[in-house]
């Protein structure tokens, strides 16, 4: 118990730098370039663009019964985490808002707008991906497509999360339409629709990378009659040690070692080459996404 609560603890003070990142991104490249980014914080640029009631607090009215909503329905540790994030977040956008800090903030004035869309998507994916690998979020959309996907776990969350921001990036086409200078009437562009997209894709991208993990490795399965002198092999050039059991052919009947072996990019070449040495073997390799934990090294 100590230890979960030690754990949450941990997670609670990470989602506090995190969240003003969060809340610096939204206030330097989206703010003043008229395009709505995902989720609620789309939501929220929307109704702020267009009445002017500030997005910090639209996102603490909305996240806070969303969080507790997670709290009872969904995961109590998930749900406090997420809590802090939003309660951070909706905190540095009121503080950021009551500053001046237009020197740093990015405004496209309509020009090359695709740049701050291309950081900012960058910089949530980051915050994305760092949230989801501690089981928080950033809130808002996060917490109805984890609780959608806990109901019918047959429907993937991050398709989920697609959908409710392509609803938002079509909201925006008729939000961001501005009077014409000479007729006054509305012109609508599809370039807040375009510029929603991008930032999505790219904060989709960037956070999956980051949960996938970054140690990403390559597991070699190896049928072969020369299991000890590859075994030997492996060690001795790689610095690796293996997993070895025995099967037996369907087809064949004949009774051979399988070696199962993972290594790292560096090392998949000079893995190739010792294989391609030994008749009688035969091998497939699949990427891993990441690597988790370690045997402590030893030889008899």
């Amino acid at each position: 118990m100590k230890k979960n609560f030690g754990r949450v603890f941990t997670d609670c003070l990470i989602m506090v730098p995190l969240a003003f990142l969060f809340a610096l991104n939204y206030e330097l490249f989206v703010a003043l370039n008229k395009f709505a980014p995902a989720g609620v914080s789309g939501i929220a640029a929307m109704v702020e663009y267009a009445t002017h009631f500030s997005v910090g607090y639209f996102s603490l009215i909305v996240n806070v019964p969303l969080c507790i909503f997670a709290f009872f329905l969904i995961d109590r540790g998930f749900a406090i985490k997420t809590f802090v994030f939003s309660l951070v977040y909706s905190a540095s956008l009121l503080i950021l808002q009551s500053v001046d800090i237009s020197a740093f903030q990015y405004d496209a004035k309509d020009v090359d707008t695709i740049f701050p869309a291309l950081i900012a998507g960058a910089v949530s994916g980051f915050v994305y991906g760092l949230t989801f690998r501690r089981n928080s979020s950033t809130a808002g959309a996060d917490i109805i497509a984890k609780y959608v996907s806990k109901v019918s776990p047959q429907l993937n969350f991050f398709w989920i999360n697609f959908a409710i921001n392509a609803v938002i990036a079509a909201v925006s086409y008729f939000v961001y339409a501005a009077p014409d200078p000479v007729t006054g009437v509305l012109v609508h562009d599809y370039k807040p629709v375009c510029l929603c997209m991008v930032y999505c894709f790219l904060s989709s991208y960037v956070g999956n990378f980051i949960i996938k993990g970054s140690k990403s490795a390559y597991k070699f399965f190896i049928i072969t009659s020369h299991a000890d002198e590859i075994d030997h092999e492996i060690f001795d050039k790689l610095g690796h040690s293996a997993t070895r059991f025995r099967a037996w052919g369907a087809y064949s009947d004949v009774e051979r070692d399988v070696i199962v072996c993972v290594v790292n990019r560096r090392q998949l070449v000079e893995f190739r080459n010792i294989i391609k040495k030994y008749d009688n073997t035969f091998s497939f390799v699949e990427t891993v996404n990441e690597t988790i934990g370690n045997f402590k090294r030893s030889r008899k």
